[in-house]
């Protein structure tokens, strides 16, 4: 959690493990930028380098000034702060590196310092702590707040708040986050909480976990249940862990470490008797594979991580690998794919999803320019700052077919924030997560069988 005031004046500077001007524990490794050689292959996939075209908000740039503080020749303040946090954390600049300098890292790290250092107050501390500390670590606030968005959208009140332009004291950001919200759900962790077990339809060939994630379980269960439903049909019974929590990204990507470490112990001994850890939002998946970068000077906790960041499979690569029943029901629609940050960058996972969705009878698949490229999502960054995030979603769009009736994905945030992209640009797409199409194709097949 975020250090207050009254502990920095207390909590003596870390000795052992400081670095320069990073004076805590836990600063950015120095082996993460030794290869960087500035050569500025980097540049062209930055999408804050592509609206800025400033050095600083260049992967090379930021590498350069994490750098310069662990040298002592620059400070932790505010200019440090400002390029460090305005980076999507996206890791296309890694995918470009021909020596593969892992800049999301250091970020990351560097925020860490950054959040000890000139932790937030007034009322974006209180935000914050409220949200990072006191909603997405506990399942029932999250639910109970899911209850309260679920009542304020079926009782009439969305439609007043919208009719009335009371909604319009928000934010403008917000106001346009919540026209795309999708409908609440009961969430699958409380649905199948007594089950023990969801049993496979027909032989069971493998036994698996289900991240339900925080977020993901409250505004897209539906995408949990679809998860489910694949899984099943495809030989393998499935088990959701009660004493799972948040993956800790957001608090990670947020400088929150501590928390993040936290969340991550808790997830380690929740899912230590699984076998295979199935995840179906990126930047979840690509989180809990990063758990030992968290324990680097914890050997004992650091090897668990990496024994657990081992059996991580994300759904589509999951699906793929072991083999999945072809859908012989007909799905007739154009579709394009957005490849989430987390999983091409994060994981290297581009060719599954698609292979998934052109196995499908009927889609046809249209080529997406870029299809890399950030969103502005980037966790909740579309949030704390929309004026970047907007830039790069307006940017985004530019790429998508106009001729296409679907774009598939495999993250949540994506998924609202191209969602908003439709929205804003007069498109009339419909935003799927990938597995969804496959489960839909499943029950279509049902249908026809009579099942």
């Amino acid at each position: 959690m975020s250090v207050r005031e009254s502990d920095l004046k207390q909590a003596p500077a870390c000795t052992t493990t400081s670095l320069g001007n990073y004076l805590w524990s836990d600063p950015p490794d120095e082996s993460k930028w030794a290869d960087c050689v500035h050569c500025g292959m980097c540049l062209e996939s930055c999408p804050t380098y592509e609206q800025t075209g400033q050095e600083q908000h260049s992967p090379r740039g930021r590498v350069h000034l994490i750098k310069s503080v662990a040298e002592g020749k620059l400070e932790v303040n505010e200019a440090f702060a400002d390029p460090v946090f305005a980076c999507l954390d996206c890791r296309a600049c890694t995918t470009a590196c021909p020596a593969d300098v892992d800049v999301g890292g250091l970020i990351e790290e560097a925020r860490g310092q950054i959040r000890q250092a000139m932790p937030l107050t007034g009322w974006k501390g209180a935000v914050s702590k409220f949200f990072l500390e006191g909603v997405f670590p506990h399942p029932d606030r999250l639910h109970l707040l899911g209850n309260l968005l679920k009542f304020y959208q079926k009782s009439g009140l969305q439609k007043v708040a919208r009719k009335t332009r009371l909604i319009n004291i928000m934010p403008e950001h917000l106001v346009e986050m919540e026209a795309v919200l999708p409908e609440v759900k009961q969430p699958v962790r409380k649905k199948y909480k007594q089950a023990g077990v969801i049993k496979a339809k027909g032989e069971t060939k493998r036994t698996v976990a289900l991240l339900t994630g925080c977020v993901m379980d409250v505004m897209f269960s539906d995408i949990n249940e679809a998860t489910i439903n694949v899984l099943t049909r495809n030989g393998n019974d499935v088990v959701i862990p009660q004493n799972q929590t948040c993956c800790g990204a957001l608090h990670v990507h947020a400088g929150d470490r501590e928390t993040g470490r936290k969340l991550a112990k808790q997830n380690i001994e929740a899912f230590k008797d699984a076998e295979t850890v199935i995840v179906n939002a990126a930047g979840c998946g690509c989180m809990l594979k990063e758990y030992p970068e968290l324990f680097r000077e914890d050997d004992e906790w650091r090897e668990k991580a990496e024994q657990f960041a081992s059996k991580v499979e994300d759904i589509s690569k999951y699906l793929h690998d072991t083999g999945y029943e072809k859908p012989k029901a007909e799905i007739k629609t154009r579709i394009t794919y957005h490849d989430a940050c987390h999983l091409a960058h994060g994981q290297g996972i581009r060719q599954e999803p698609r292979s998934i969705l052109l196995s499908i009878p009927g889609v046809e698949m249209v080529h997406m320019p870029n299809a890399d490229r950030c969103c502005g999502s980037a966790g909740i960054y579309n949030i704390t700052n929309p004026e970047m995030a907007g830039a790069v979603l307006k940017s985004k769009m530019e790429y998508v077919p106009e001729d296409v009736e679907m774009i598939s994905m495999g993250n949540p945030g994506c998924m609202l924030q191209m969602a908003l992209g439709v929205l804003k640009y007069g498109r009339n797409q419909k935003i799927v997560h990938t597995v969804q199409l496959l489960d839909w194709a499943y029950q279509k097949e049902e249908r026809l069988k009579g099942v």
